[in-house]
């Protein structure tokens, strides 16, 4: 019974991979808004009902399965060992799920297109797109949330204070350019990006060590 269990999840991934690597060439080939779902279920040999099945928008084509998610993050930032800054849990989680990309895409994607390939098609997409790069932004706006409530731990600050927010800002800036810049760039892995993710956190790092002692209007109750 596992092991069929198991065969029915295999196929079921392999089938959502074949789904999405079909749309991701489809809306390279004729635009996002110009390719229908019935376009890309023929393209995967699946009835249109096993797109909405896997997908039920089409947007999710693009956003679901990504692992920078702020739900990842927030989970390895609550598992911060006693001492670990909120910058230093951010940079493991960076580094741990590109090597896990990486992985990944050594290993082969079977039916599917290379991870990285996959990935430089969606940046693509989105940023030639403004109601794409709003739902990244909306993205972007949690994870420095996130980041600014680690900073205002580690400060003993307010997470709305000024210097958890400015550096939570510079930070996520920062790592969102990398994406939008670099990322497209690294066919091969993400090796390379590492020490770009390194500058950003030194940077956000400088600045918080360069501003002077909080108000107390600033500090946690």
């Amino acid at each position: 019974m596992a092991e069929a269990a198991g065969r029915r999840e295999r196929k079921k991934r392999q089938t959502r991979a074949r789904i999405q690597d079909a749309a991701l060439e489809l809306f390279a080939e004729h635009g996002f808004r110009q390719t229908t779902v019935a376009a890309i279920a023929e393209r995967a040999d699946v009835a249109t009902r096993t797109v909405a099945v896997h997908f039920p928008a089409k947007e999710d084509l693009l956003f679901a399965d990504d692992p920078f998610t702020p739900s990842s993050l927030g989970r390895r930032l609550a598992l911060r060992t006693p001492g670990e800054s909120t910058l230093d849990a951010l940079r493991d989680w960076m580094v741990t799920t590109m090597r896990e990309l990486d992985a990944e895409a050594a290993a082969g994607s079977g039916d599917g297109a290379p991870i990285w390939r996959r990935r430089a098609i969606r940046l693509r997409l989105v940023v030639d797109d403004d109601d794409l790069s709003g739902r990244a932004r909306a993205g972007y706006r949690d994870l420095e949330k996130l980041v600014a409530a680690g900073i205002g731990q580690d400060l003993d600050l307010a997470a709305d204070a000024l210097i958890p927010r400015l550096a939570a800002i510079t930070t996520v800036a920062g790592l969102r350019e990398i994406y939008a810049t670099s990322e497209a760039k690294a066919a091969e892995g993400m090796t390379e990006l590492i020490p770009l993710v390194d500058r950003v956190l030194d940077f956000a790092r400088a600045g918080i060590a360069a501003q002077p002692t909080s108000t107390a209007a600033d500090r946690t109750s």
